[in-house]
């Protein structure tokens, strides 16, 4: 399992790197937008910071103009990932550049129907977004549960990787459901080490080793 940063920003990144532990990092166009820089700039910031794959979402109005795109990332460094929409159309490019060797991810992947074509097109991950999921189709968790057990089924490297996580009580919801890598924001990934038991413990500590 691996825990990755969904986030554009490079100061995100090297404040995660700095945990030791996030695998890598995950962007959309949302995120790209946020940082008011190019794509091309962003990414090969951010491939220099993490070791581990940096995922580029493709966001060309045409198949070609995507294929072109992908291609034009994938040159910059060979910890580049791209993330891919679930459509019919492009999965015939996903599999196309996994074939190429190339960490595919299908994002935004709505059933487990879209998961089985991920294992066959053979792509590194199907990603589900567990929130937005639950609020648009009733579920998110279940459906992350009929993910998994496609992709076990299929006995391909396919992984379930889940995003759209809104507390920790959520992700590990999701990582008991079937989820095997998730991606979160900073600030997420931060509340998740912190709890007011916790510091409740440390002051108590720290009053004792006073009066010691």
């Amino acid at each position: 399992m691996a825990l990755f940063l969904d986030s554009a920003h490079a100061a995100d990144a090297r404040t995660a790197m700095a945990f030791g532990f996030v695998g890598g990092i995950t962007t959309n166009p949302n995120l790209m937008a946020q940082t008011g820089r190019k794509a091309l700039e962003v990414i090969a910031e951010l491939t220099e910071i993490c070791p581990g794959p940096v995922f580029y979402q493709l966001s060309g109005a045409t198949l070609e103009d995507r294929e072109a795109e992908a291609r034009r990332f994938l040159a910059l460094r060979s910890n580049v990932a791209l993330k891919i929409a679930m459509t019919s159309e492009n999965i015939g490019l996903a599999a196309r550049l996994a074939r190429e060797g190339t960490t595919v991810g299908m994002t935004a992947c709505y059933s487990a129907a879209q998961t089985y074509l991920c294992c066959e097109a053979r792509t590194a991950y199907s990603i589900a977004y567990v929130n937005r999921s639950t609020r648009l189709q009733g579920d998110g968790l279940a459906l992350t549960g009929e993910m998994r057990a496609v992709a076990d089924a299929c006995g391909r490297e396919t992984r379930i990787m889940v995003a759209s996580l809104k507390s920790a009580r959520e992700v590990v919801q999701a990582i008991l459901a079937g989820a095997q890598d998730v991606t979160i924001p900073l600030s997420l990934l931060k509340e998740m080490g912190n709890h007011p038991l916790s510091e409740q413990t440390i002051e108590e500590f720290a009053r004792a080793a006073a009066s010691a």
